[in-house]
């Protein structure tokens, strides 16, 4: 899978279908690990942790500079990843306390 190297949309299409397959794989695994922080943490309060947001989504800015991808676009799309993750993992510490 190498863009520079298509000459097709069917190219395009299965690249970008090959990746999104990857994408699921890899975001069910960060949901894994907010169970885990549910699990493990002792109090609600300490689901959300406004610093540590602020430090996941520099480092994906930072990340993203690094290898020359839109920075503020993928900020943007880990403020809301870090948000639905949060829920999620609020929703798992009710679930698993109650």
């Amino acid at each position: 899978m190498n863009p520079e190297n298509y000459t097709t949309m069917a190219e395009v299409r299965a690249g970008v279908d090959e990746i999104d397959r990857q994408l699921v794989a890899l975001f069910a695994q960060r949901f894994a690990h907010m169970r885990a922080a549910a699990r493990i943490k002792p109090e609600r309060s300490a689901v959300r942790d406004e610093p540590r947001k602020a430090e996941v989504i520099e480092n994906v800015r930072q990340a993203a500079d690094r290898l020359d991808a839109p920075a503020e676009i993928l900020a943007t799309l880990w403020d809301q990843l870090v948000e639905a993750s949060i829920a999620y993992e609020m929703t798992e510490f009710d679930r698993l306390k109650a």
